[in-house]
């Protein structure tokens, strides 16, 4: 299945960002891990894929459980480091929605918010099916929209700088896209052939330096990273002048920023 625009602009986006992100929004998205490998039944002696690894944190995790992982990612920095982090995990680069495994040789998999950077979000669901052997649970999570006020901090600096998302950034394609809500994430999980699914709301407190917060952007992390450095310089620093303005009502007394995320956490069963 050749890729999406949306898929070419995440590859981009994500190329040379596995340092930065680590340092960063990893540890923002390694929270709903331990809900994430329950809901996909993870136990010792279960062959596990974990789906867009990132730094590994699902798939340390699922090690320590006693789970026989393999570790992919779109991002060659990201398997790599893996790679050296776990060498008990297989480590590899691949994309949904084509993975080189056969039919069923997974007895779980689990996607830590890989989904929100794929451009067809159902025949990735359908891949992760047909590599998972039936009985077998898939886990995964996204963000939840709409989201919570923290998530919104960085967006609401852009928009007090005049900064807008470039045209040439391309968003899902509307015959791909679905609901961020529990009940549509669950409706996805449906439609690509998954019984048993069920969809449960995440929410947490990140806790952050205003300094941790803004080096993700800075260094072009995501897709907001993108847009941020894209700007001429002094737009850049009017970016961030503004998310020290907005970031007020947030702090706490120890100077950390307390930013509210909402997320969605939806597994099912492989038929």
């Amino acid at each position: 299945m050749p890729q999406t625009p949306f898929d070419d602009s995440e590859r981009r986006i994500w190329a040379g960002s596995a340092e930065a992100y680590a340092a960063g929004f990893g540890r923002l998205c390694a929270h709903p891990v331990p809900r994430l490998l329950d809901a996909a039944g993870i136990v010792a002696g279960t062959r596990l894929l974990d789906i867009g690894t990132g730094t590994g944190t699902a798939a340390e995790a699922a090690g320590a459980r006693g789970a026989r992982v393999t570790a992919v990612d779109a991002e060659p920095g990201m398997a790599a480091g893996v790679a050296h982090a776990l060498p008990e995990a297989a480590a590899l680069v691949a994309a949904l929605p084509q993975l080189p495994f056969r039919d069923g040789v997974f007895g779980a998999a689990v996607g830590n918010f890989v989904l929100n950077h794929v451009g067809r979000p159902l025949a990735a669901l359908g891949e992760l099916r047909r590599v998972t052997r039936p009985g077998g649970r898939i886990a995964l999570t996204i963000w939840a929209a709409p989201g919570a006020p923290g998530q919104a901090l960085l967006g609401r600096a852009l928009q007090a700088a005049g900064v807008t998302r470039p045209p040439d950034l391309p968003a899902l394609a509307a015959e791909d896209d679905f609901p961020r809500t529990a009940d549509g994430f669950a409706r996805l999980l449906r439609a690509a052939g998954l019984t048993d699914v069920h969809c449960l709301p995440l929410r947490w407190d990140h806790h952050v330096t205003p300094e941790e917060w803004w080096r993700g952007p800075a260094a072009g992390v995501a897709t907001i990273g993108r847009i941020v450095t894209a700007q001429r310089p002094e737009v850049i620093e009017r970016i961030r002048g503004h998310l020290v303005d907005l970031s007020r009502e947030f702090t706490g007394p120890d100077g950390r920023l307390v930013l509210p995320h909402a997320a969605l956490l939806a597994s099912g069963r492989v038929r």
